[in-house]
């Protein structure tokens, strides 16, 4: 961990949880009938996403946007959130190590 640099650290998160967001998603989108609604835990897999969307998105857009505009701007938001997240973690870890 100390060899990387925390940039690549947070942009290799921010990516794979864009991935499994994404599978997670298509999980829940095509097996809905299978789970009788949403696959479960889909709803903690997506909470960057869904935070983005609720109190970054929502606000300047209006709910009439279409599916895969809102769903670029979800993985957008999980991206954004889990990179500087991690970003700020691995920092704080960092120092803290080096005192």
């Amino acid at each position: 961990m100390n060899q990387l640099k925390t940039s690549t650290i947070a942009f290799l998160s921010g990516a794979l949880s864009v991935v499994i967001g994404l599978i997670a998603f298509a999980l829940s989108w095509n097996l809905w009938d299978f789970w009788g609604g949403p696959m479960p835990g889909i709803q903690v897999l997506l909470y960057p996403g869904n935070l983005s969307l609720v109190y970054v998105w929502h606000p300047l857009f209006t709910e009439e946007v279409n599916f895969w505009p809102k769903l670029a701007l979800q993985m957008l938001g999980q991206f954004t959130l889990v990179a500087c997240s991690t970003a700020l973690v691995v920092m704080v870890a960092r120092r803290w190590r080096s005192v």
